[in-house]
């Protein structure tokens, strides 16, 4: 079945789901690492973890979590924190299984239609994650406003850069999308 705005859809994550949620979402990440950089990769945060539990458990606990469907399918996720008219996407995964069909592409536009009163929503990836860099500009309309790394860390997170070899940690951009 080829996804469409009709068959895509998101339903709220429920308790039960929470652990499967996590791994989906690791897988998710993990592919994409290994995809770019192969099993050499140093950028795993924990345990062989591009994303983190304890990051994923806590933008669940502070945001809105949603899985993907696709029909009666679960194809991803997202966590959105939204704060009057300001919205964050948090996290958006689409299985890797199902990665180029328009999914993560109809579930943004899901989330765009669940939250009409943000008038700006902000995100950030890593550097390396080039097919995430594609989605969010040029799918979604996202355009990159900040570049954080040792020389320009990210105020939300200023001790992310303050190790030994801070110069060695990857940078990630901070997007924006202005709704009209």
């Amino acid at each position: 079945m080829e996804p469409t705005s009709q068959n895509v859809t998101l339903a709220p994550l429920r308790p039960e789901d929470k652990e499967q949620f996590i791994l989906d979402n690791q897988e998710a990440f993990n592919f994409g690492a290994l995809e770019e950089f192969g099993r050499r990769d140093d950028r795993f945060e924990e345990d062989g973890q591009i994303i983190s539990r304890a990051t994923i458990e806590q933008s669940i606990d502070e945001g809105d979590a949603y899985r993907i469907m696709l029909g009666e399918r679960i194809v991803g996720g997202a966590i959105v924190n939204v704060e009057g008219d300001k919205g964050e996407l948090e996290i958006l995964f689409v299985s890797p299984h199902v990665h180029s069909k328009g999914i993560g592409y109809a579930a943004w536009c899901a989330i765009e239609k669940m939250y009409p009163d943000v008038k700006v929503w902000g995100l950030v990836t890593p550097y390396f994650e080039t097919r995430n860099i594609h989605f969010y500009v040029n799918r979604c309309g996202f355009h990159i406003v900040e570049f954080f790394n040792s020389h320009h860390p990210d105020p939300n997170d200023p001790d992310a850069y303050k190790t030994q070899d801070a110069d060695s940690r990857d940078g990630m951009f901070r997007f924006e999308k202005r709704m009209v």
